[in-house]
């Protein structure tokens, strides 16, 4: 679960329901049901205009990765990892990498150490992982476009349903209570226009674009690690290559402990 995706969500419609409290609307204003159709169902109405149905079908998907942590691994499990592979393929060769290649869940470094072990050249192993990552950063943008296009829709929907509500407030000139109802229900058009398209579709397309920034850049550090295990260098010279993707406070960090292990060791035996 994306705890801030869902605590924004869930803020999101707290911030609005206080204000209108605080206003001294009430909450039940919301629940209009023409306002809820023009925009909720103008804007997939304009989605399914502007898009494919092959990309609309994804829309499930899209906000699974939306409200859901990614499972990517991160710069730290990387590290030891490819540590490990640097050693068995220096001690053992490169083809003693087919067995733990087999154990990764990771389809893209699965991939690339097959292709190690198969013997392809460096260039190819790099010009093929980053055709992949070329097409997986092409495919999130269509993803992130389709809530930024809601976002954009949206406002003007509700525009569109004030006008709508204008319209039929004017028919009720006679009586003034009424009218004063009305009008007020045709802004709740132009309410939800403007929550649903800044405060939901806008955000949601930066948390996608967000997250496939850094699956890209994790992939990216992949392909350094693969083709620095391929070349052979040295564990300790790998492990320095992958650190360098760590933030400096965080690569300290990990210097003091490891420090502080092995003064804890150094109390067992002095040579630790």
């Amino acid at each position: 679960m994306d705890r801030t995706s869902w605590i924004g969500f869930i803020f999101a419609f707290v911030v609005l329901i206080g204000g209108l409290i605080l206003k001294g609307s009430s909450p039940t204003v919301l629940l209009n049901g023409a306002a809820l159709v023009i925009i909720f169902a103008g804007t997939a109405a304009s989605i399914m205009i502007a898009f494919p149905m092959s990309e609309i079908k994804r829309l499930p998907q899209l906000f699974r990765v939306i409200f859901k942590e990614s499972k990517e691994l991160t710069v730290r499990d990387l590290i030891p990892l490819f540590s490990e592979w640097t050693v068995l393929a220096r001690r053992e060769g490169l083809l003693a990498l087919e067995e733990p290649s087999e154990r990764l869940d990771d389809e893209f470094l699965k991939r690339g150490l097959r292709m190690v072990v198969d013997g392809e050249s460096q260039e190819m192993i790099r010009n093929l992982l980053e055709e992949d990552i070329a097409a997986m950063e092409e495919r999130h943008t269509v993803g992130a476009k389709i809530f930024s296009q809601a976002g954009t829709y949206a406002p003007t929907l509700g525009v569109l349903g004030a006008v709508i509500g204008l319209v039929a407030a004017l028919s009720h000139l006679e009586d003034v209570a009424l009218l004063g109802k009305s009008i007020s229900a045709a802004f709740i058009a132009t309410l939800f226009g403007i929550f649903s398209g800044y405060v939901l579709w806008h955000p949601f397309a930066n948390k996608l674009k967000q997250k496939s920034a850094a699956e890209a850049q994790i992939k990216q550090i992949m392909i350094e690690g693969i083709l620095a295990v391929q070349e052979g260098l040295p564990a300790r010279v790998v492990e320095e290559k992958l650190k360098t993707y760590l933030p400096s406070k965080e690569r300290n960090l990990e210097a003091v402990g490891k420090k502080g292990k092995a003064k804890g060791k150094a109390g067992e035996s002095v040579e630790a």
